[in-house]
């Protein structure tokens, strides 16, 4: 069955006419009456206009169905607050208290086993197929117990590119969206040791074959709205069952979001928008550059608002520190017993490099010029710099020579224009 969809050419946007038709050919092809039905959302750390999506389905089918709640897709994120969960909807506390009285929204809780349960175990011999041989080991897969409470499980949320699944949505909202840890570390690690230039902007990578695999255990019927966006627009929308409506979005993300340079910089600078307000978050403006920076060059993640690390992560950040693939695969005795996701975002934020006899060599300078201290950012190998000593515009119209400035870093990938995809090997 073809995808109801919409698509702008650019520079438009979907009008409200077109955003409705997809809905109704949506909920026609999809009866939601006498139904309960989750909503999967992602939280402010995503740019995207879910409240016209909640809102227009609320209003099409949320008091004919017997449920119609919201589940924000943290991952490891921290909960959300009433005020940011308004926000997220794009409703007002009035409309709250009124309109959407009977809409209960949950936060996902991964770091509380009680809440979790395991739906499934991926065997190791399939692991090793998924993964072409890096990994052989069973992974069991576990997902928030709340869902057992609804019939349809909704996914609404964008699709960009991203440095561990290749491209964010689909299924990804349900994995690591509200999955337990297990799985989450497998398969952040995985990505990470494909590495994330040769993972992001890659529709069919490993990580998203784990993936899809995991949700194959939901017995819920799973559907999916997936939103590609260029800033606050609509530049179109896919209606269907999560897989079916990702491809089909990640198509067209791969167009918009992926910006190809002929050339590398010696200087990024790469400014992280208010919605990273923790550096767990805020590394994206490196994942999405990393490509483009040039042997030996410097990248500079320009966050003055930022003051933390991470708030759920921190500590351990702290004592491992950030470090290449092979820094920690080379010492794997040391840190096998860490987190897995934690590494892996260690890797991603600091990027590729080798380590040789007790050394390590990284590709390119991580720079933080942050609230977060000198004596911090040194501890934790990376650079720093005063934030204030950064006039932005400096840095702009400069490609000429060798200087890139990204305004608002994290969601659109800067590719290389003959930077290979990933073939198969590490």
């Amino acid at each position: 069955m073809p995808v109801p969809h919409a698509t702008a050419p650019e520079p438009a946007s979907l009008t409200p006419d077109q955003v409705d038709a997809v809905l109704d050919a949506f909920v026609a092809e999809n009866p939601l009456a006498g139904q309960r039905v989750l909503l999967i959302v992602p939280d402010g750390t995503r740019t995207a206009p879910i409240g016209t999506l909640f809102r227009g389905l609320h209003a099409r089918v949320g008091r004919a169905t017997r449920a119609f709640d919201v589940m924000i897709a943290l991952g490891t994120h921290p909960p959300m607050s009433d005020e940011a969960i308004n926000e997220r909807l794009e409703i007002t506390p009035a409309e709250r208290a009124t309109t959407f009285a009977g809409v209960t929204v949950h936060n996902h809780t991964w770091d509380q086993p009680e809440t979790l349960e395991e739906i499934g175990r991926i065997p190791a011999a399939e692991i090793a197929a998924l993964s072409g041989g890096l990994f052989s080991q069973e992974v069991p897969v576990h997902i928030n117990r709340r869902v057992n409470d609804y019939d349809v499980l909704l996914v609404i949320g964008p699709v960009f590119p991203h440095e561990v699944v290749g491209f964010s949505g689909g299924n990804k909202y349900f994995f690591p969206g509200i999955a337990g840890p297990e799985i989450l570390n497998f398969f952040h690690w995985l990505g990470a040791v494909v590495t994330n230039p040769m993972i992001i902007g890659n529709k069919w990578t490993p990580v998203r074959k784990v993936v899809d695999r995991a949700a194959a255990f939901i017995k819920q019927r799973r559907l999916c709205l997936a939103a590609v966006v260029d800033g606050p627009r609509f530049a179109g929308l896919f209606a269907g069952t999560p897989e079916a409506a990702w491809d089909a979005a990640s198509d067209l993300s791969a167009q918009i979001h992926i910006t190809r340079k002929p050339r590398p910089f010696k200087t990024v600078l790469s400014c992280a928008p208010p919605m990273y307000d923790e550096l767990w978050v805020a590394g994206k403006c490196m994942y999405k550059l990393e490509p483009v920076v040039a042997d030996g060059g410097e990248l500079i993640i320009y966050a003055p608002h930022l003051h933390e690390i991470s708030v759920v992560h921190g500590r351990l950040i702290r004592e491992i520190g950030y470090h290449c693939r092979d820094y920690f695969l080379q010492q794997w005795d040391r840190f096998k017993d860490y987190p897995w996701g934690v590494l892996a975002h260690s890797t991603h934020v600091r990027g590729i490099g080798t380590y040789q006899h007790g050394v390590e060599f990284p590709r390119v300078q991580v720079t933080l010029a942050s609230q977060i201290p000198p004596d911090v950012c040194h501890a934790i190998n990376l650079g720093y710099r005063d934030p204030a000593t950064i006039n932005p515009a400096d840095f702009a119209d400069r490609e000429d020579d060798g200087v890139l400035y990204v305004p608002k870093a994290g969601e659109r990938l800067f590719h290389l224009e003959n930077l290979p995809a990933w073939s198969g090997g590490a």
